[in-house]
Order: C-alpha cells, then sequence, then structure tokens
C-alpha cells in the first residue's frame, strides 16, 4: 500500500483526511447548539454542509482519475475504491448534522424537557468511532477497526435508552410530544453516525485482510442468525 502515499495519491488522502475532519466538527458544533442554544451556531452547521458535498465530488474525481491514468494494481485499487466509499459516508454524516441542526433551530424556541447529558455522551462516543475509524483507514490498522466496530452497540444501547424516556415524556406529558419527537431524530441521527463510522471501520477490516466482514454478528456482538428449516 506504499504507492497511497505517493505524490499522485497525496491530494486524495489530504482530502479525506479533511472531509473526516470537517464532517466530525458539524456533527460536534450541531449538538453545541442544541446544548447552548445557538442558533447561529446551527445555521453555519447547514451553511457548511455544501461543502462537504464539493469534498466528496472531489474525491470521486480523484479516484477516478488515479484509476484511468495510473493503472493501479489489485491492492491499489481496493485502496482507492474504500477511499470513496469512505467519502460517501462522511457525507452522509454531514447530512446527519445538518439534519441535527434544522432540529435545534426548532427546540430553542422552547424550554429543554431536561438538561441535554446523553445527548452530548452519544456524539462524543460516534464522533470518537468516527475519528478512530479514519485513522484506522490512513494507518491500515485492522485490530484497531475491529475495536470500532463493537462499539457500535454501545451507542445503539444508548439511543434506545433515550428513546424509552422521551416516550415515557409523551405519555406523562403530551404537551411536550413535539419537543421528544425532535430529540429522538437527533439520537437517531448520532445512531446514523455510528452506523457510518462502522461502515468505514469495515470496509479497512475488508482492505488490510481481504475479509468481508459487514454481516459478521460476532464481531459486532450480535447472536447469530438461526438456520433456516428445511
Amino acid at each position: 500500500m506504499k504507492r497511497f502515499f505517493d505524490k499522485e495519491m497525496e491530494s486524495f488522502r489530504s482530502h479525506l483526511v479533511l472531509m473526516g475532519a470537517t464532517a466530525s466538527d458539524q456533527v460536534r458544533h450541531a449538538i453545541q447548539s442544541l446544548v447552548e442554544g445557538d442558533t447561529e451556531l446551527a445555521r453555519r452547521v447547514i451553511a457548511t454542509d455544501d461543502k462537504l458535498d464539493q469534498l466528496e465530488i472531489k474525491i470521486d474525481e480523484e479516484a477516478v482519475r488515479y484509476m484511468s491514468l495510473r493503472s493501479p494494481v489489485a491492492s491499489e485499487l481496493r485502496l482507492v475504491i474504500v477511499g470513496m466509499k469512505a467519502s460517501h459516508d462522511l457525507e452522509r454524516v454531514g447530512d446527519e448534522a445538518t439534519n441535527i441542526a434544522k432540529r435545534v433551530l426548532k427546540l430553542v424556541a422552547e424550554p429543554p424537557l431536561k438538561p441535554y447529558v446523553d445527548i452530548p455522551r452519544m456524539s462524543v462516543m460516534a464522533t470518537g468511532m468516527l475519528r478512530d475509524a479514519l485513522d484506522c483507514f490512513l494507518n491500515a490498522d485492522a485490530d484497531k477497526a475491529a475495536a470500532v466496530i463493537r462499539r457500535d452497540a454501545e451507542v445503539d444501547d444508548l439511543n434506545k435508552q433515550l428513546y424509552r424516556e422521551l416516550t415515557s415524556f409523551m405519555v406523562e406529558k403530551p404537551d411536550t410530544i413535539s419537543r421528544a419527537i425532535d430529540l429522538m431524530f437527533i439520537s437517531k441521527s448520532l445512531e446514523r453516525i455510528a452506523d457510518h463510522a462502522t461502515n468505514i471501520a469495515e470496509e479497512m477490516i475488508y482492505l488490510a485482510r481481504g475479509k468481508d466482514v459487514r454481516h459478521d454478528g460476532a464481531l459486532k456482538g450480535t447472536p447469530a442468525s438461526p438456520p433456516a428449516n428445511g
């Protein structure tokens, strides 16, 4: 994989790193805008989504040009394709951050249901997974990538816990329904961001080991599906 760091691929790599940092910042700022009630910050998150879209396009163009002009060997070809897939996941992370920011613009008009603790915690977990997944990709660390995948269950569990709490709010206090639903959507967006980080980590394992682990229940800590009858 040495040629991944050669001059002709440095732009591809740099744009992918920039895209990962921008996507992580978008999520962090979206949650910060919620906690602080900062509508201006939320609007900046929404406005920055175009930057991620353009980076994804740029990465795709660079990848196609490299494949067309450099006749990459099989390992390099897999690397470029995985990088393109990672950029798509990062673009979707930006979309989720934008969705969160749009919900924030609605929520700040009313008092919070309770202090924001679990949602910021979910954000730290999801962005940490995203950062580590990209580190795995850039450093070819399949073991660390496997650890990222296992962490996804923690975010899923916290999302379910939030759903239960918010459902109780809606049952007990019908006037909180609108706010509770917005918070449910924010929680779901964070859960999806963790899923995108998991996707990147899974592709890294495929790149390093040639093994497709996308449906590996043992790696994700989920029980295997029972065998079909007959």
